[in-house]
């Protein structure tokens, strides 16, 4: 963050001073709302919860080096207090930080976050010519931002959330990771309900933003995807003109998001995966191509340039899709294209669970995709699962699955709809992780499409079941010592399940 008085933290949020002994103080280290990361010279978020309030943890902050805190009350040590606003009520509270506030206690916190946030990124933009990028989509989002980092640090310092910080709290406290070297922001934003990435577009005023797809995931909470598209162009909405340097990157393949042109003065471009590609597609592959781990690898179709070759290091053939949308909002921002094609292809995965591919020494391969689940990613994951597994002579696809969160009254018909896509893609075995009406449904519709199933209880079940299946010999093979067939094995549901576990488990084996 831009060193920051303590007076001029209390301007910027509309707080007060307490027990501030010298108002001109700087803040020169990084804000925090874990008392445990605080370092010498930071701001310490006093950031009430359901479980634990970060007022509670004020002095061991101060200690902790802190220069003071932001907090709603007086804390008896150096404090800029801000004025709790009331409950937050309508689609904002659906957040978990707003859950049990009951006097607007939070919501103050994460306003004066919001305010420190835009003004850093607003000074860093007019002054240090800081560009920001803004990501969103049903699916996705999280992958592209990790590929839009390492393209963007091939040009400059570079800030990017860790994870899936995309939401009121996440994209403020990574914006305040900037300082007067970054050279480029990227902004992944979320949405629970239309007006949020409205809101969010106003803490971190994007330049070039990218819409990766209208999916079914939240469904039920938008109601249907006429919503979600709704909530997602917002996004564009923000972007300035194009006299002024706006760019919306829309994906020609999804109907929705290229529907939104007309809803940004900004210059439009459009990327497409397909072959051929969308009318209009400027960005686009060809040739792709997936090796024995399903990799992709495909030439980049770009405006001005020739045709560059990109060998990603990350897995699933829709990767290319999102490859596509990181390449041309770099471009489009003002990147070397062969700089971007070798960035693209020196990429790692960066997000812990995100289609984290690994093989044992027996030569079992697990696919650890279980930070979140919808529809669609669960659709891609299965198809990347089937893949490898058909590359494998012998090789089972097994997928360890567990319950998709937040379709609403989709949810029983989204599950169900999943033991088609088993079947579609010739899965061998399906573990299904929990007993509810979702998963019953799932493990009914696989079954009766002939797919071995066995249902356990718990991510401990899950990972015995899995070794039980690895030490069968597949069919029609006698002699067999339980290395040969090489097995794959997809975990994958909502974070909430905690299926990274059984992944865990498979890999200390």
């Amino acid at each position: 963050m831009i060193p920051l008085s303590i007076a001029d933290i209390a301007e910027i949020t509309g707080g007060n001073l307490d027990c501030v002994s010298d108002p001109d103080q700087r803040v020169t280290g990084f804000i925090e709302f874990d008392s445990r990361k605080v370092t010498k010279g930071g701001l310490f978020l006093a950031l009430p919860g359901a479980r634990v309030d970060g007022h509670d943890y004020a002095e061991k902050a101060i200690e902790q080096g802190a220069v003071a805190v932001l907090a709603a009350r007086p804390v008896g040590v150096p404090a800029v207090v801000v004025k709790p606003q009331g409950r937050v009520t309508g689609d904002a509270a659906n957040a978990d930080i707003y859950a049990h506030d009951e006097d607007g206690s939070a919501a103050a916190v994460v306003q004066a976050l919001s305010d420190i946030a835009r003004e850093v990124t607003r000074r860093l933009t007019a002054e240090q010519g800081l560009d920001i990028v803004g990501v969103t989509g049903s699916a996705g989002k999280t992958s592209t931002k990790d590929l839009l980092a390492t393209i963007f640090r091939a040009e400059g310092d570079t800030v990017a959330p860790p994870g899936s910080f995309n939401n009121e709290v996440g994209l403020p406290y990574t914006a305040l990771r900037c300082d007067e070297h970054t050279r480029f922001l990227v902004a992944e934003m979320s949405a629970r309900g239309i007006g949020h990435i409205r809101h969010l577009t106003t803490i971190t005023a994007p330049t070039v933003g990218v819409v990766l797809n209208v999916g079914t995931a939240h469904l039920g909470e938008f109601g249907s995807r006429e919503n979600i598209a709704q909530a997602k162009g917002e996004l564009v909405e923000a972007l300035p003109s194009a006299a002024e340097g706006g760019v919306a990157v829309l994906n020609a393949d999804d109907p929705f998001v290229a529907g939104m042109a007309p809803r940004t003065s900004a210059k439009v471009v459009y990327y497409s995966a397909n072959k051929p590609p969308a009318s209009d597609a400027q960005y686009y592959a060809s040739d792709i191509q997936l090796d024995d781990v399903a990799r992709p690898s495909f030439v980049l179709h770009a405006p001005g340039t020739d045709p560059l070759p990109v060998k990603l290091q990350v897995f699933g053939k829709h990767q290319v899709s999102n490859a596509l949308a990181a390449a041309a909002a770099a471009i489009e921002s003002g990147m070397d294209p062969q700089v971007v094609a070798n960035a693209l292809s020196g990429h790692q995965n960066a997000s812990e669970h995100r289609m984290d591919v690994r093989t044992r020494r027996d030569g079992v391969t697990t696919i650890d995709d279980s930070y979140n689940a919808n529809p669609d990613s669960m659709h891609a994951a299965i198809a990347a699962l089937a893949y490898t597994s058909a590359a494998r002579p012998d090789a089972r696809a097994i997928a360890v699955l567990g319950e998709m969160g937040e379709l609403g009254g989709e949810a029983v018909a989204a599950h169900r709809a999943l033991g088609e896509v088993l079947s579609k893609y010739h899965v061998d075995h399906l573990v299904a992780v929990g007993d509810n009406d979702n998963m019953r449904a799932m493990v009914e519709a696989a079954q009766a499409r002939g797919i071995n199933t066995t249902i356990s209880p718990d991510v401990d079940a899950a990972a015995a079941a899995v070794e039980d299946i690895i030490r069968v010999a597949p069919a029609g093979i006698e002699d067999w010592t339980g290395r040969e067939a090489k097995d794959v094995v997809l975990i994958k549901s909502s974070n909430a399940q905690r299926l990274w576990r059984v992944a865990e488990q498979l890999n200390r084996r």
